[in-house]
């Protein structure tokens, strides 16, 4: 076998990102994902592409968030791998296959190809997650109009809120910074996705119950690809009564009542009881997302 070629990419020859089959339809799930070519790296053999990376961040940032793109010719696994581990970033690798992908057998060939790369590149997994989108054919889900719902101008109380609600909390990436640096990382964490997102600060709204007691908080926000659910958390002395049906319902509306053609969301496959509010509000899965991060970060 030729020796493995792996470059980046740059405006002159980003056309070569797009010569490698692609089997898990990323093209169609990323047609509103902007790449930066630089940011793109292949391998070749023999002049052939034969695996590619596609490293994103926002239009501001100086270096990319993660790896939201990611494939294998086949047989090409350690060409991937290579390319993963010669990158000049260490960040968390996304692999968005379609919901279908156990069922079929040439999806699930083609996944796992990606696993396999991606663990012998240095790779742990996280967490895989469903990925939804609502568009206006699903229908407004119904508000129950149990809660208050209102702006909120101090980060402070979405800070205190944020910690309550991941002090009990099944999401993995909340689960790891805690790990990691305690209840204030995993809340400023949030805070600072939030800000990270190009959507005015006074969409976040808290909801009180009729008593006046604060029972959660919903982020409705634009990341740079397009609306999206944020965040909905209920606090733990709220839970039990359905209330995350209710934030994911006026975060619905929200977006809807400001134009919003598609509105995006994500939970992890563990996350029965979110899982199960996204189906109530309408919301189809239309991909998964298998989060894997460097060994070099620590584990997950």
């Amino acid at each position: 076998m030729t020796d493995l070629v792996i470059r980046a990419l740059d405006a002159s020859d980003a056309h070569l990102f797009d010569t490698l089959p692609d089997p898990l339809g990323a093209r169609e799930g990323h047609r509103l994902t902007r790449h930066r070519p630089d940011w793109q790296r292949v391998a070749l053999r023999d002049g052939t592409v034969v695996a590619r990376g596609a490293w994103w961040g926002g239009p501001d940032d100086t270096e990319p968030v993660n790896v939201n793109w990611f494939d294998v010719a086949e047989g090409e696994e350690e060409a991937g791998a290579e390319l993963l581990r010669t990158a000049p970033w260490q960040v968390e690798l996304e692999l968005n296959p379609p919901g279908t992908w156990r069922e079929d057998p040439a999806l699930r060939a083609a996944t796992e190809a990606r696993f396999t790369a991606a663990r012998a590149g240095g790779y742990d997994l996280l967490v895989e997650r469903f990925l939804y989108r609502w568009t206006p054919e699903c229908g407004l889900p119904a508000r129950p109009g149990r809660l208050d719902f209102r702006p909120e101008p101090d980060d402070a109380v979405f800070f205190e809120a944020l910690r309550r609600i991941h002090s009990v909390t099944l999401d993995a990436h909340a689960l790891v910074d805690i790990e990691e640096g305690g209840l204030d990382q995993a809340a400023q964490a949030e805070l600072d996705f939030f800000r990270w997102c190009p959507s005015p600060r006074e969409w976040w709204q808290v909801a009180y119950t009729p008593r006046g007691e604060l029972a959660g908080i919903h982020i409705p926000v634009h990341n740079p690809s397009g609306p999206c659910v944020g965040f909905i958390g209920v606090l733990p002395e709220h839970r039990g009564h359905g209330y995350a049906y209710d934030l994911l319902a006026e975060c619905t509306h929200f977006l809807a009542e400001r134009g919003a053609e598609s509105i995006s969301a994500a939970t992890d496959r563990g996350n029965h009881p979110m899982a199960a509010n996204f189906t109530k509000a309408g919301y189809p899965v239309v991909r998964e997302r298998i989060n894997f991060r460097p060994v070099s970060l620590g584990s997950r």
